[in-house]
């Protein structure tokens, strides 16, 4: 055996070797601003996202013939490619605005150095390359004015937060002021305990906070009610507090990085009720931009609809008629008119465009107010995504890798009956799932014709389903109006909807319109996504891949009941066999066995793993074997969906007769 070489030689090496990566993503960075000065001249979007599919493809398949794990390179390319966007866009929305150019900005913010809002800013300015002259205030008003008498170019405000919602203070200072809206950047927030070096947690008596960490960490904070609470303005003047301290018996919350300018330490971490946790800021200033066609853009206006019954409907259905995306509706009281309010919209919209112009028009005939705050570019970099296929996903079945059989999981598995020894429901709306209620979930194929959902779902409901699961968003047009014009239709009825997630990226959209999430078989294995809807408030289905045991299916069941979300349901959809090329089989076995060990309910769904002449008989055999719902695909074509429905009907039909 080779002796080793000496560790100091070691990380000489792996030094060495960083200084080469950075040098390298520092050119690369460099050829990306040739890439956007071409698409200047040429009017090109920012992104190409067939080319950024292709080009993670073979950076993964590069990758793994290398040794690499293919999760390992797509997430560093991610970034490496949301860091061009965002620089590409920069640098157009820089030459579009050229007297707006200087080398050094003054920059107003919430608090002192440190807080959060300084580290938006600070971080907003390196995208940019421009020094920043920072100007702590004291309150969103003091931003304002700063800017507005000229002694800040920029003013930065945070305007919502993933944890505690919209910031309406900062909606109240934007009804009364002439500046706009410019910009946007968004930024983690991880939320620390920080504290004099040498302090311990057990000493902590006091803790100093702005409002907004309270209420984001009050989950934290409730498990220690010995701690004395002390607002204060700003994170900044939390840490501040500390640092001046004479003991270590206070804390402050607050940034690790922040901390750090206040020579403080964390003596706790990650104190935010959910995992993911950011705050978005605006950038406002005395004159309003120019913003380029290339880049995607947000268009914020504030309006006044009146009293009138069904006015903020009319206005937004104009937004409809003229195809224009709301990404965000805000309402807050106008001062001085009682039970009136100011509505705030972002539309996904560039201000220039002929559909927004003729809305605008159009909303003025019909609004008793409305302004644009501004139309500036979207900062929200949406990472492209690879199939499974693509990112060559195998469950690894080694004997070495294998879990250790269901029979002996441990007694504190979440989702074992020795952890919870009553069943759990699942009440969303009509459909109950679980503690000897049976579902029924009718499956949509995307695309659909829109004209046709009303029908559709009278159809369903008819056939006695109470949800509908609706999968293939990549497939449909206009995907979001489509989804708004498909839940108004299942509202209609009284199902509810439930989206299939088939790529990670469809999460957000997903939340946004369905009353329960699906994640499909093949995303099963995907530990990040997991751990998302896991810190969700909303139910879950979970699906069965068809390469996982039943203990990989029950580990990934107990990964998203450890991040908060009780709300689950399995579903057993059949499992490959050693011929690939055969139906995969309904595993019934399965069923059992799950029911046996569990407290959660079991939905099946035999349409991919059954004749369809034979799906009625396994159903009711799967409720035999104490099934809490079923799942029935219907048909995607027009011509076939009245039989398929009838089909369902009659399935239905036995189910329910059909007592256990």
């Amino acid at each position: 055996m080779s002796k080793a070489q000496p560790l100091n030689h070691t990380r000489e090496q792996i030094t060495a070797l960083d200084n080469e990566l950075l040098a390298l993503l520092a050119k690369r960075r460099d050829l990306s601003l040739d890439v956007a000065k071409s698409k200047e001249v040429d009017v090109r979007p920012i992104r190409d996202t067939l080319r950024e599919k292709e080009l993670l493809a073979r950076l993964v398949k590069q990758g793994r013939e290398q040794g690499l794990d293919a999760h390992y390179v797509l997430s560093l390319y991610q970034s490496i490619i949301e860091d061009s966007v965002l620089n590409q866009q920069a640098y157009l929305q820089g030459r579009a605005n050229p007297d707006l150019q200087k080398q050094q900005y003054c920059i107003a913010y919430l608090g002192a150095r440190g807080s959060y809002s300084y580290l938006a800013a600070n971080r907003y300015c390196d995208r940019r390359q421009i020094n920043m002259q920072d100007l702590g205030c004291s309150s969103f008003d003091e931003i304002v004015h700063a800017v507005e008498s000229g002694h800040a170019d920029y003013g930065f405000l945070p305007i919502e937060n993933t944890s505690s919602g919209s910031i309406n203070e900062v909606y109240d200072v934007l009804q009364h002021t002439s500046l706009a809206i410019v910009g946007e950047t968004t930024i983690e927030v991880g939320h620390c305990l920080l504290a004099k070096p040498g302090s311990r947690l057990a000493d902590i008596t006091t803790v100093y906070a702005h409002p907004q960490p309270i209420s984001q960490c009050s989950r934290f904070l409730a498990q220690y009610p010995n701690f004395k609470l002390e607002y204060c303005s700003s994170s900044a003047e939390a840490m501040d507090k500390v640092m001046q301290a004479d003991n270590g018996s206070v804390a402050a919350i607050g940034s690790a990085e922040g901390g750090a300018l206040y020579q403080l330490e964390a003596v706790a971490k990650d104190l935010a009720n959910q995992k993911i946790n950011q705050s978005r800021f605006i950038v406002v200033a005395r004159k309003a931009i120019a913003v380029p066609e290339q880049l995607l853009a947000k268009t914020t206006l504030i309006m006044a609809t009146g009293q009138k019954p069904g006015a903020l409907v009319e206005a937004l259905l104009v937004l409809k008629a003229h195809d224009l995306n709301m990404s965000k509706l805000e309402s807050r009281p106008i001062p001085g008119t009682p039970w009136e309010e100011m509505f705030y919209l972002d539309l996904e919209a560039n201000l220039a465009n002929d559909a927004m112009q003729s809305a605008l028009k159009e909303l003025e005939r019909i609004t008793r107010f409305i302004k644009v705050l501004g139309c500036y570019p979207c900062e929200t970099v949406d990472p492209t995504q690879l199939s499974n296929s693509q990112l060559m996903i195998e469950p690894n079945t080694s004997r070495e890798q294998q879990v250790k059989p269901a029979s002996s999981v441990s007694a504190q598995a979440r989702y074992s009956k020795a952890y919870k020894q009553s069943a759990t429901q699942i009440i969303s709306g009509q459909l109950q799932i679980g503690e000897q209620q049976f579902g029924a979930i009718a499956q949509l194929s995307l695309p659909q014709s829109p004209e046709l959902y009303s029908q559709k779902a009278k159809q369903i409901k008819e056939a006695g389903f109470q949800g509908v699961v609706v999968e293939g968003l990549s497939r449909q047009s206009d995907v979001t109006r489509n989804l708004a014009s498909l839940k108004r239709a299942l509202d209609q009825f009284g199902l509810e909807a439930i989206i299939a997630i088939e790529q990670e990226s469809e999460l957000k959209l997903a939340t946004e319109f369905a009353a329960l999430i699906m994640i499909t078989g093949k995303l099963m294995v995907n530990e990040s996504l997991l751990k998302q809807v896991g810190s969700l408030h909303i139910p879950v289905i979970l699906e069965r891949n068809t390469m996982a045991s039943t203990e990989e299916f029950l580990n990934a069941a107990d990964l998203i009941l450890s991040q908060g979300n009780q709300q689950l349901v399995l579903c057993e959809s059949g499992v490959r066999t050693f011929n690939d090329d055969a139906m995969p089989a309904l595993d019934l076995s399965a069923l059992v066995s799950i029911k046996t060990l569990s407290h959660l309910p079991v939905m099946v769904n035999p349409c991919y793993a059954t004749p369809t002449a034979q799906v009625g008989a396994v159903a009711v055999a799967a409720k035999q074997l104490l099934a809490d719902g079923v799942i029935l695909n219907l048909a995607e074509e027009a011509e076939s969906l009245d039989s398929s429905l009838a089909l369902s009907a009659q399935t239905l039909t036995a189910l329910y007769s059909y007592t256990n």
